[in-house]
């Protein structure tokens, strides 16, 4: 059993496509060892922002000798036949076998040397190689049958033990020479077998264990500003980006002027991440400190000193734009920013922003002053009608909006709604979100509240996006719900009315993203809403069983309260669902669901009865099942009216001892007509209770 090297070097990799170009190598190796009978086994591939790497462990040093057998034609075939099954398989007539009149060939296929696979797989692996953007480069770019690589390739080391694999890609021949880091050790290098790569590598100041060296920017960042006595914004993406871009990681800390701390963190936080890829840290507090953590790709003479006060200056000069932009952008309110939505194309079948911002505003203020939301919409059971735990009103929701101690009033809140979906868009013509339109809304809220408006309509503009994803908090202030509902059902209702509705895994209009936001806001603050109808409530529909059954929630479940039809409030579906799945927890539940499948199935068998049915209840049995009946079901149905579903499940619960006792003590298709009719229609009738709560048919067990 050998080790296996394969280093494939170039120009610099972009980090963002590094962690895909391991996973395409592994693939790809695999499939060519598989596809010659061998078994990959242990692999490892490591990336740096100059090479790939792979290194695969215990490979036998051939592949097994295998036979192959193939079915020709029939001995009494045309001479045809037989002459093209001989040419497929390069054998002469009497190397096949006869077998009950059938020609066979068997093949005896010799193992060959894995030196001579790899030899093939290489180039296979190299010319095949799916990368997101690549080139061609040289005289040869002219064909374009020339190779293609991300970067141009400059070097391939192939090593089987410590035997080279020759073979050659685009006029680059394999050898055991590659290169160091490209300031501390540039000349060649001298691989021996894969045991040494790592560590000649790292002699050479080069790490190539992308996770080594993400441990230690994680861990190196979080030492300098602790040593400052400040803490790391953690940021892990940030990490893997530094990774990718280092294959000698140093973090430093250097500091920025004071005075840009003006700005709102989060632009200094994205100015230095996204223009820089430096790390932030916040003092004594929480609050963002003048601190930035680099990551230097050398081991300084100075200790890193010349290369901190070089990207002091750089990101220097990118809060200077920043901080221009922030105090530009407040040379004019929210309104006079809004008048330039006017210019801005939302659809072309839609209108403009502008057009969808009076829709929302009306809408907004609508759900206001219908009471779906009031003034103190936050509930105390939210947390147990969807699946879906509202967040706190802490202050990135806000308190609801009051003064001082006394609650606005609806039309008060109606207003707050109305202005604050008015401004909401508006920060989408400023200077800042031009340059960072990450920061939409979040930009909005700072303007607002710069602005002097109610924190109210401010944290409604702030967070009117939310709940972007999964795990996004969901709004529970009053006005932010009512905005953030509104622009939702726009974008829905609007896209839904002229047809461009999300189609398999197309969904350019985030319309997916947008009914899950709603189904989130609603079921997170328990607002009782018809939220729409007929395809438009289908996708909700479809919506909201994904969102349940990634929370836990047994599909069938959620398949059997659906089938009853006709429900457009989520959120009493949705405890319809909650109290189901408690139900089929318990025994009663389970055994309830057996004595409702053996009755359907009854009834199925049955098919139409004829004769009129027995005046009377025969037995015991029959009539203990009719009391229970008369009893359970204007329970259920009382209490599926009044939503009281645990309710509802417990009268149904009364059935399981009656049903059980009917089963064990009649024949349902007796003999005498009048009697089975009787016993058809007690059943039907058991089963329609049941449906009055759920389609127990939708249930597996």
């Amino acid at each position: 059993m050998t080790d296996f090297l394969l280093e494939l070097r170039s120009e610099e990799i972009p980090a963002r496509m590094q962690a895909g170009a391991r996973a395409e190598l592994e693939k790809l190796f695999r499939a060519q060892m598989s596809a010659a009978g061998l078994d990959a086994g242990d692999v490892a591939v490591w990336s740096t922002p100059r090479r790939l790497a792979l290194i695969a462990k215990d490979l036998p040093d051939a592949t097994a000798a295998v036979s192959e057998e193939l079915k020709g034609p029939r001995t009494s075939a045309p001479p045809q036949a037989l002459e093209g099954f001989l040419r497929k398989t390069g054998l002469t007539q009497d190397q096949l076998e006869d077998r009950d009149g059938i020609w066979f060939a068997v093949i005896d296929k010799p193992g060959r040397a894995t030196a001579d696979v790899l030899a093939e797989a290489i180039p296979a692996i190299v010319r095949s190689f799916a990368w997101p953007k690549s080139m061609r480069w040289g005289k040869q770019s002219a064909s374009s049958e020339s190779l293609r690589w991300v970067r141009p390739l400059s070097g391939i080391v192939a090593i089987f033990g410590e035997e080279l694999i020759p073979c050659e890609v685009g006029g680059i021949s394999a050898g055991f020479a590659t290169r160091g880091h490209r300031f501390h050790c540039p000349g060649e290098i001298t691989i021996g077998s894969a045991a040494d790569y790592a560590d000649k590598l790292r002699a050479c100041h080069v790490i190539v264990d992308h996770e080594e060296r993400q441990t230690i920017i994680r861990d190196g960042a979080a030492k300098a500003a602790a040593d400052a006595g400040l803490t790391l914004v953690e940021d892990e993406g940030l990490v893997i980006e530094n990774a990718g871009l280092t294959e000698w990681p140093v973090p430093l800390l250097g500091r920025f002027d004071e005075a840009f701390l003006e700005v709102p963190p989060e632009v200094i936080q994205l100015t230095a991440r996204v223009n820089q890829k430096y790390f932030v840290v916040n003092g004594a507090g929480g609050k963002l400190a003048n601190g930035f953590v680099c990551t230097a790709n050398i081991d300084a003479v100075d200790g890193g000193a010349e290369i901190v006060a070089g990207n002091r200056k750089v990101l220097a000069a990118r809060l200077s734009d920043a901080r221009f932009f922030w105090e530009q952008d407040q040379k004019k309110t929210l309104a006079e920013h809004a008048g330039k939505l006017a210019n801005i194309t939302f659809h072309e079948k839609l209108g403009t922003v502008a057009d969808k911002v009076e829709r929302v505003a009306k809408l907004a203020r609508w759900l206001v002053e219908e009471g779906i939301v009031t003034p103190s919409c936050v509930p105390a059971q939210a947390g147990t009608q969807g699946g879906d735990a509202p967040a706190s009103a802490d202050e990135r929701s806000g308190p609801p909006p009051s003064r001082g101690n006394t609650e606005v009033t609806r039309e008060e809140l109606a207003d707050q709604a109305e202005r604050a979906a008015r401004l909401a868009k508006a920060d989408l013509v400023t200077e800042m979100v031009g340059e960072f339109p990450e920061l939409q809304g979040l930009m909005g809220g700072y303007y607002a509240r710069a602005e002097g408006l109610p924190d109210a309509v401010a944290n409604a503009i702030r967070d009117h996006y939310k709940p972007v994803g999964q795990g996004d908090d969901v709004p529970t202030a009053p006005v932010t719900v009512a905005v953030a509902l509104a622009d939702k059902l726009d974008t829905l209702r609007s896209f839904f009315a002229i047809d461009e509705k999300p189609t398999g895994s197309k969904d350019p209009f985030a319309l997916r993203r947008a009914a899950l936001g709603v189904i989130r806001i609603l079921t997170g603050n328990g607002l009782r809403f018809a939220v729409a109808e007929g395809d438009l409530l289908d996708f909700f529909a479809d919506r909201l069983k994904v969102q349940q059954r990634e929370a836990g929630v047994r599909h069938d479940l959620i398949d059997a309260v659906f089938a009853l039809g006709g429900e457009d409030d989520l959120v009493r579906l949705l405890a319809r669902v909650k109290a189901l799945q408690a139900f089929m927890a318990t025994e009663d539940g389970t055994n309830l669901l057996a004595g409702y499948k053996r009755a359907a199935n009854i009834l199925k068998q049955a098919g139409e009865v004829s004769g009129a049915a027995a005046a009377t209840p025969p037995t015991e049995a029959d009539a203990a099942l009719l009391a229970a009946l008369d009893a359970a079901e204007p329970a259920a149905s009382a209490a599926v009216a009044d939503e009281r579903f645990t309710d509802a499940m417990a009268a149904l619960a009364s059935l399981r001892a009656p049903i059980d006792a009917f089963f064990e003590g009649v024949m349902v298709n007796d003999p005498d007509e009048a009697v089975r009719a009787w016993r058809l229609g007690l059943l039907a009738r058991f089963t329609g209770a049941v449906h009055g709560v759920a389609d127990f048919s939708k249930i597996e067990g």
